[in-house]
């Protein structure tokens, strides 16, 4: 069984993280989205809130998706699920150059940590969590970038 991690925050989860899993369940088995504590990063949902919303933006895609939360190193996480490979989005030029360093990085901490780069379909590429939750939570509509539950989930955030 091939199966992939695809790590982040996903504080919350867009549309353009779903196209990538999307896209993922054809090329692997099995596709666990571990969602990083990232308590230094001060995320607006807690982990259980992102898990949440992310088992919920999944569900269509049955059990080839696990969503999973965790809080060590990636490389450590990749191995306790058996995974052979780390999933990264691309949405532009300038995303590469970091997620070159961290895929070298990985493979510094573990030979066998192999990264595997995917690029969303265009309509998603602007997206990102952080602009969501800007527009987000200056009463703007983000239901053409997010799932309902997610929309509804920021509104409730926001007290909007």
């Amino acid at each position: 069984m091939k199966k992939i991690i695809y790590p982040g925050t996903f504080d919350p989860i867009t549309n353009g993280h779903v196209d990538l899993v999307e896209r993922a369940t054809r090329l692997f088995d099995r596709i666990v989205v571990a969602i990083a504590s990232s308590e230094s990063k001060g995320p607006l949902f807690t982990l259980e809130e992102r898990i949440d919303l992310a088992q919920q933006a999944l569900a269509h895609l049955g059990d080839k998706v696990e969503v999973k939360g965790f809080n060590c190193l990636m490389v450590d996480f990749l191995h306790q699920c058996g995974a052979q490979a780390v999933l990264r989005g691309l949405r532009a030029v300038s995303d590469f150059e970091y997620e070159f360093q961290l895929a070298n990085m990985n493979r510094a901490l573990s030979a066998n940590a192999e990264s595997i780069f995917l690029t969303p379909a265009e309509k998603h590429s602007y997206i990102s969590s952080s602009l969501v939750r800007e527009i987000g939570s200056l009463g703007g509509d983000i239901s053409a970038f997010v799932h309902p539950v997610v929309a509804a989930a920021l509104k409730k955030k926001f007290n909007l």
